[in-house]
């Protein structure tokens, strides 16, 4: 099936380049932050991890049914891209600059790869201790930070993985940890605490260890998901439960919130042809919703950086 792509926006601007830039600039003005359907409801109620890797492909997780992931490229075709594994079920994804897929697998306590040219999966990193892994962030170095959510009890852990798969327990006495992103000059870890409706920022050192945890941000109600920062540094929240995406600038104020159609906004990623292109995922809808920023995403720009 095919629906509508980044190729069509980016078709849009390009038919509006021209000597007359202050109709263009209007243009873009007036398409960014305008939230339309991607795909039709082919998603479970686990719809998340979407992860846009170098050519443009989307790919999402529990497409048809749990445990897979589908695959939307950039001409909107899509299909189902892998079963994993072992009763496996995925939550975040990211994507290294080699292009491997790495996908947190709550049920196992792993964090899976996935070669995408093979598409075979394999155990990347596994801790008995670990919860429930919900969601990741990536360094440009191939490092990952994983947020270990325990729902039950309110709380939550923070764990680092190497780019050889040890693992190193950074923190293990917070709030039901969520969202989790790096900064674009990558020296901030930045974590959500679903329950606790609160972002924490921690100092991040070369080594990836983390220190001087502070309050980013703190919400009144409704609840928090994934996470991701553009190039400037502003981070955008999916507000769980209100339907929008609530953008903070570095020093935590929130600048805008983008409403969506749906209400349980669960992560979020950068795409397209310029990294400006934001793909939202909807629990409520089972459905990839999209919008226009008006900068690049950071691990876009990360895969797309010499």
């Amino acid at each position: 099936m095919i629906f509508g792509s980044w190729v069509a926006v980016g078709i849009l601007f390009a038919s509006c380049a021209g000597p007359q830039g202050e109709q263009t600039n209007q243009v873009e003005q007036d398409a960014i932050y305008q939230a339309t359907d991607l795909t039709d409801s082919v998603f479970t109620s686990g719809i998340e991890g979407p992860a846009v890797d170098r050519e443009g492909n989307l790919y999402v997780v529990n497409y048809l049914r749990q445990g897979t992931i589908g695959i939307i490229r950039p001409d909107g075709t899509q299909e189902l891209f892998v079963t994993l594994p072992d009763s496996s079920i995925g939550n975040g994804i990211r994507i290294n600059r080699e292009g491997n897929l790495f996908i947190a697998d709550y049920t196992r306590h792993n964090v899976l790869v996935c070669d995408p040219i093979s598409k075979t999966v394999s155990v990347f990193a596994h801790n008995n201790n670990m919860n429930q892994p919900n969601d990741l962030a990536i360094r440009t170095n191939g490092t990952l930070f994983a947020s270990d959510p325990k729902w039950s009890a309110g709380t939550g852990q923070l764990w680092r993985v190497d780019t050889d798969g040890h693992m190193t327990l950074l923190a293990d006495s917070l709030g039901t940890t969520n969202g989790i992103e790096v900064s674009p000059d990558e020296h901030t870890l930045y974590v959500a605490e679903s329950a606790q409706r609160k972002i924490w920022a921690f100092d991040l050192n070369e080594a990836g260890d983390i220190a001087n945890p502070r309050l980013f941000h703190e919400y009144e109600d409704f609840g928090l998901d994934g996470m991701r920062c553009d190039v400037l540094g502003n981070l955008y929240v999916c507000r769980y439960g209100k339907g929008v995406i609530d953008i903070l600038d570095p020093s935590g104020v929130s600048l805008k919130e983008v409403p969506v159609k749906g209400k349980k906004t669960s992560n979020i990623a950068f795409g397209g042809p310029d990294g400006k292109t934001c793909y939202i995922t909807l629990q409520d809808r089972g459905i990839v919703e999209t919008f226009r920023a008006e900068h690049p995403g950071r691990s876009w720009q990360m895969l797309h950086s010499n």
